[in-house]
């Protein structure tokens, strides 16, 4: 059995690693379009050994297309996805705008892959946050071990979740740096080379940053509503990898050794015990890599049944494009079988 994809979005870093990973895991594809703005239209773009040409997505028919990944920003994204739907595919969607809507499905697969079943009253699924993603897949044993009363977690996340124009300031400011130029920001408020910005999104009224309050809303919705989210996200002047240093409460107690040992035989999750040569894990070491990769495990002595560690990893893939396509994966296996 084989299927009809469209990467919409394909030409933004989210929707090029789509391509890549639909490839690299031989995901059943009968044709592969690859959809974007009229800008990109008519660009070649690479799809394993061969070259596929962009088509533009104001034009395109969504007729006979079995599966959408999509991802070109939450305002398009709105105004597509449910075109999409309607035509009888099923949208596997990476921006933000859907994922609180109550009748759309919001997926890791690692965690809870049996809300994929409710696809079906919108024809959508929403991928989480990739700040979101990695934190609950480690979070999962854990809760299911000693039920998790509050997180604090602290993020440093790469500007590549910015997007490629956010990847170029980056780059283009810490040259300048170098050469006496003054920074000129664009896509940040602030300086982003050489530096940290304690802004991710827009300020709500609560005076947390939207991307604060996503991490909030859709580890209740993932895991358990009654889970207590403290984030505080910050952006760093890193190209690729997010870093989190996360701190939880239990109901039960539960060692940092039984934590390391559940970690050890969680799928999608690699431990780094500071016993080893490597004693942890840093973004630009876990660049291309699929798993969420935990070190510095440790217990909290401030607090009854605490536990802190450190997790990272690629944005670009578990934290978008991989856990986009694992649930495809999940859904033509249990759900579209033809």
């Amino acid at each position: 059995m084989s299927y009809k994809v469209a990467v919409v979005g394909a030409s933004g870093n989210v929707g090029r690693e789509m391509l890549n990973i639909l490839n690299e895991r031989g995901f059943p594809v009968s044709e592969v379009h690859a959809v974007a703005s009229s800008r990109s239209a008519g660009q070649e773009i690479s799809f394993g050994d061969n070259d596929i040409k962009i088509e533009d997505l104001a034009k395109f028919d969504f007729k006979g297309i079995d599966i959408v990944l999509s991802s070109p920003g939450a305002k398009i994204s709105a105004e597509f996805a449910p075109k999409a739907a309607a035509a009888g595919a099923v949208v596997i969607d990476n921006t933000s705008h859907f994922r609180t809507d109550p009748d759309v499905p919001l997926v890791v697969p690692e965690v809870n892959p049996h809300a994929i079943a409710d696809y079906k009253k919108k024809g959508i699924i929403a991928n989480p946050n990739c700040s979101t993603i990695q934190m609950v897949v480690t979070l999962k044993p854990l809760h299911d071990a000693a039920k998790i009363k509050r997180v604090v977690v602290s993020t440093y996340q790469s500007v590549s979740g910015g997007g490629k124009d956010a990847m170029d300031e980056l780059f283009n400011q810490t040259r300048g740096v170098f050469m006496n130029a003054t920074p000129d920001p664009q896509k940040f408020k602030k300086q982003i080379a050489f530096n940290v910005i304690p802004q991710i999104d827009v300020f709500m009224d609560d005076r947390r940053t939207k991307e604060e309050w996503k991490m909030d809303v859709e580890t209740k919705k993932i895991l358990d509503p009654k889970i207590k989210v403290c984030a505080n996200c910050v952006r760093v002047p890193v190209f690729i990898g997010h870093a989190e240093m996360v701190n939880v409460e239990f109901e039960r107690e539960l060692s940092a050794l039984d934590a390391m040992a559940l970690l050890q035989k969680t799928r999608g999750v690699t431990v780094i015990d500071l016993e080893t040569d490597m004693e942890f894990v840093t973004p630009v070491e876990i660049q291309g890599e699929d798993n969420v990769f935990v070190s510095r495990l440790r217990d909290d002595p401030t607090v009854d049944n605490g536990l802190n560690f450190w997790c990272v990893a690629d944005n670009l893939r578990k934290g978008a494009a991989l856990n986009a396509v694992q649930i495809a994966e999940v859904l033509v296996r249990d759900y579209l079988k033809k």
